[in-house]
């Protein structure tokens, strides 16, 4: 009884089984915490699919992938001479944007298999277009496997993509194979009717693993109920109670992710939605992601390593001791106590 993660079985993998089949050359990526289900039932979920290839985030995720998916593991994080838990591994597909790090890998790892990455818009890894022919100089032995784009996520990115495919057509690169990252299915395949002879290969995880959220139910057990009266002081930071009503001590806290949010883009909406919180949160008061008696309810304070004290207002109705009350969470921070397939 704690902070779990219920899935419909049948339904999730209803949803996987879909998006590989309208997805020709998908490669699933496989990062972090599993997009809250956990890496290892994700790959185990690429190897049901029948999948060759999967995206890992980092090289300290690739002895597990290894050891749960027979298929070839890539690693998105580019290689650096630095790193000391590199795992050179005739099924691992290294990247790499440095043409310092090209000649390094090629000179201590020869034969090791790579992807090159090209710098596109979102300005984090890879190499300038014009430093594709000095890559190519000091490959070595290395084995190319492909060429990779990472794409922001926000917008249309089908011309930049086709930019960089034009760029590889022209450049000394030995491969028809791209990677790509946040194109549409719409894009991937105005890309492929526009560059036929490329095989297209688009790396994806939220749309896979989470795009059917209503396969994914977070339940939290009610672990004490208690009644409270208007300016009644409680918790660890002794707020006042804004009213008489209920405090709900539930399963799930900041361990499990609970009140942890990603930083915000500064939009005017996004703005204003943050200035009339504001005054609700100056008062003591921010929204939870419990939902009881039909509403999403408020924490009485910031919630604790392992619960969360929500206030209840008078009239509604309260759960019981061992009830369980729902969540929304963002998955990709979110850690369950249990995670159950039914």
């Amino acid at each position: 009884m704690g902070f779990d993660l219920h899935v419909d079985a049948t339904r999730w993998h209803r949803h996987t089984d879909e998006v590989v089949a309208a997805t020709p050359g998908i490669v699933p990526v496989i990062k972090g915490n599993g997009y809250g289900l956990g890496r290892d039932t994700l790959a185990a979920e690429a190897g049901r699919l029948g999948l060759d290839t999967i995206a890992v985030g980092t090289y300290a995720e690739v002895p597990a992938a290894l050891e749960t998916f027979a298929g070839d593991v890539m690693v998105l994080t580019p290689w650096r001479p630095f790193f000391a838990d590199v795992v050179h591994d005739s099924r691992v597909v290294h990247t790499v944007g440095r043409v310092d790090d090209v000649a390094a890998l090629a000179q201590h790892h020869p034969g090791s298999r790579v992807v090159l990455e090209g710098e596109t818009s979102m300005a984090r890894h890879g190499f300038d277009r014009h430093e594709l022919a000095s890559a190519v100089a000091v490959l070595g032995d290395l084995v190319v496997e492909g060429f990779a784009i990472h794409l922001p996520l926000e917008g249309g990115h089908l011309a930049e993509a086709d930019r960089w495919a034009a760029a590889l057509d022209a450049s000394q690169v030995e491969t028809t194979r791209l990677f790509v990252s946040h194109l549409s299915p719409t894009e991937l395949a105005r890309l492929r009717e526009q560059r036929p002879h490329l095989e297209v290969r688009p790396r994806i995880g939220t749309r896979l693993w989470l795009g059917d959220l209503g396969a994914l139910t977070v339940r939290a057990h009610v672990l004490d109920v208690h009644h409270v009266s208007r300016g009644e002081h409680v918790g660890y930071r002794q707020r006042a109670v804004p009213r008489d009503g209920y405090l709900l001590v539930v399963a799930g806290g900041t361990s499990h992710g609970v009140g942890l949010e990603a930083p915000k883009a500064g939009g005017v909406v996004t703005r204003g939605k943050s200035f009339a919180r504001g005054g609700l949160e100056a008062a003591g008061l921010s929204r939870s992601p419990f939902t009881i008696d039909g509403r999403q309810r408020w924490f009485v304070e910031p919630p604790h390593m392992q619960a969360s004290m929500l206030y209840l207002p008078a009239g509604a109705t309260p759960p019981a001791v061992g009830d369980v009350v729902t969540a929304a969470v963002r998955f990709t921070t979110a850690t369950f106590d249990t995670t159950t397939f039914a």
